[in-house]
């Protein structure tokens, strides 16, 4: 079905396009009779103003773009990523603004999307999430002069603001009490090595084996899938000096890194402490429940959400914005390696 159009409106009516835009606008010149009439064609028909004639005119959009570049699979097993959109969707509807989402291959394609829809004037701005080194997006973004706020940092966007958690010191929490229940042989399976975030977790872990003295700590980068978490938990836990505690960048490894030490009759946590990020329900749902590092993402897509709005309403007046870092919160999958009590009471 063809999309109807001013003049199929005008045809209707009877009247011409003129007095349709007249209408449309509420600008004076009609009666109030041809005005009702036109009105009520236009509900009939259903028709709403075309993005690229709205664009002309200058008005918004009423909607805001997420580009994600990572595999459309990860992304749907991936608990973190439908938290967030839900806390987007829940904060731009304040004031019934639309959130437009697209997954593509890699980061030109996100580009390329980005320069299409400000063209098209789809979107009144972007959410940028999984800031990278040296990121190409932001110097695109900027050049497209549309508002847009990272999800991540501090710093490294340029003038884009930003929302950002503190990766660094929950990193170091959860490290330090490993640490303090006696493990020396830690590993982190990270995200992908391009990703900012990713790297300051993995500064943090070698930053504090120095000061903690540990015997092991190693990061081994993922694509935060369950295939690859799974199969990097199988390759450390047949070393022979295998790690004693296993820190995850996503829920869904640390669940198949769960499954994997039961796989290989490694108990959990006498002789293997598991711990995550994110902390979704996936954590509380299996046994051993899983050590945590928590933040609530539904709230955290709220606030970036109410922050984008606000750089759309009135350019360069905001900047960068901290989140609460994550909590830790201890479960059943962590205890002082070799403690058979701990083992006993996760059965």
């Amino acid at each position: 079905m063809t999309r109807p159009t001013i003049a199929d409106i005008a045809k209707r009516a009877g009247v011409s396009p003129g007095a349709v835009s007249f209408a449309l606008n509420g600008r004076p010149g009609l009666s109030d009779a041809t005005r009702e009439r036109i009105l009520k064609i236009v509900e009939e028909m259903n028709w709403r103003p075309h993005s690229a004639a709205r664009a002309l005119g200058g008005a918004r959009a009423d909607a805001v773009g997420l580009v994600l570049a990572r595999p459309a699979r990860t992304i749907g097993a991936e608990p973190f990523f439908g938290q967030l959109m839900a806390g987007l969707q829940a904060g731009l509807s304040i004031t019934s603004t639309a959130l437009h989402v697209m997954v593509v291959e890699d980061t030109a394609a996100e580009i390329e999307i980005h320069r299409r829809w400000v063209a098209e004037h789809r979107v009144d701005g972007f959410v940028v999430v999984d800031l990278q080194i040296h990121d190409p997006r932001i110097a695109a973004l900027e050049e497209l002069g549309v508002p847009a706020v990272v999800l991540g940092g501090p710093g490294r966007h340029g003038g884009l603001p930003s929302v950002w958690a503190d990766d660094r010191e929950a990193m170091l929490s959860l490290v330090d009490y490993l640490a303090a229940l006696g493990h020396r042989r830690i590993a982190h399976l990270a995200g992908l090595p391009t990703f900012q975030h990713t790297r300051r977790r993995m500064r943090a872990l070698k930053d504090a084996a120095k000061r903690l003295g540990l015997v092991q700590a190693i990061s081994v980068p993922t694509d935060f899938s369950d295939a690859q978490g799974a199969a990097a938990t199988r390759t450390l836990l047949s070393r022979q000096e295998r790690p004693t505690a296993i820190v995850y960048d996503s829920d869904v490894m640390a669940v198949a890194g769960l499954g994997v030490a039961a796989e290989m009759g490694v108990p959990v946590p006498r002789e293997l402490s598991i711990a995550s990020f994110d902390d979704s329900v996936l954590t509380r749902i299996v046994h051993p429940s899983i050590t945590s590092l928590s933040r609530d993402t539904f709230a955290l897509g709220e606030q970036v959400a109410r922050v984008l709005l606000a750089a759309i309403e009135a350019p360069g007046s905001v900047r960068d914005i901290q989140a609460v870092t994550p909590r830790l919160t201890v479960r059943e999958s962590t205890a002082p390696p070799g403690d058979v009590d701990a083992s006993i009471k996760a059965v």
